[in-house]
């Protein structure tokens, strides 16, 4: 009994003593030091043809004391690819995340990007809107071009004979020996 008392003990009181301390190693510096700015947080496309320029810029500056650095950058979808400064940004100085919409899907959208960094203020959330119109006479004719070519690519694919197996495998051939005795 007095075991378990004694452990109970240790449990409550001196284990979470351990967990308490603070490892400075692992401490990041003050994130204070540290501070995102974008020129603007939202991009509005307006209306874009259909397979159209996707493509737009978010312009930021570090207004920090340290230099910055950009741990990730998320899209709320795969039609949405960014790409972003891996180096750090030092302080004063700009930066630019590109993100590139994918204008092959018809209708209005609006997609989120979220920038994480070692700033005080991340994560940052970043938006893209537009309308993709509809494809024209010609790009509806190459897209059904297009479809049947791969129909036809798959049929074909699925219709080639089987490759040719041998005879016997190993352990049937093995299974037809005559037994030892």
């Amino acid at each position: 009994m007095k075991k378990i008392a004694i452990l109970i003990w240790v449990s409550l009181f001196i284990v979470p003593l351990g967990y308490s301390q603070v490892n400075q190693e692992e401490t990041p510096a003050s994130s204070d030091a540290v501070e995102i700015t974008f020129e603007k947080t939202i991009h509005d496309f307006g209306k874009i043809p259909y397979r159209g320029n996707g493509e737009c810029e978010f312009v930021f500056k570090n207004t920090g004391k340290d230099p910055l650095v950009l741990t990730n950058v998320k899209t709320s979808c795969g039609c949405t690819v960014p790409t972003w400064p891996r180096e750090p940004i030092e302080k004063k100085k700009d930066g630019t995340i590109k993100i590139k919409y994918d204008t092959k899907r018809q209708g209005a959208f609006t997609k989120t990007i979220t920038v994480f960094s070692n700033a005080s203020n991340s994560p940052v959330q970043l938006t893209i809107r537009g309308d993709v119109e509809k494809p024209s006479a010609e790009e509806m004719e190459e897209l059904r071009i297009e479809r049947e070519r791969r129909a036809a690519q798959n049929k074909q694919k699925f219709n080639q004979p089987e490759p040719k197996t041998p005879e016997k495998s190993v352990i049937e051939k093995e299974k037809s020996l005559p037994e030892q005795k």
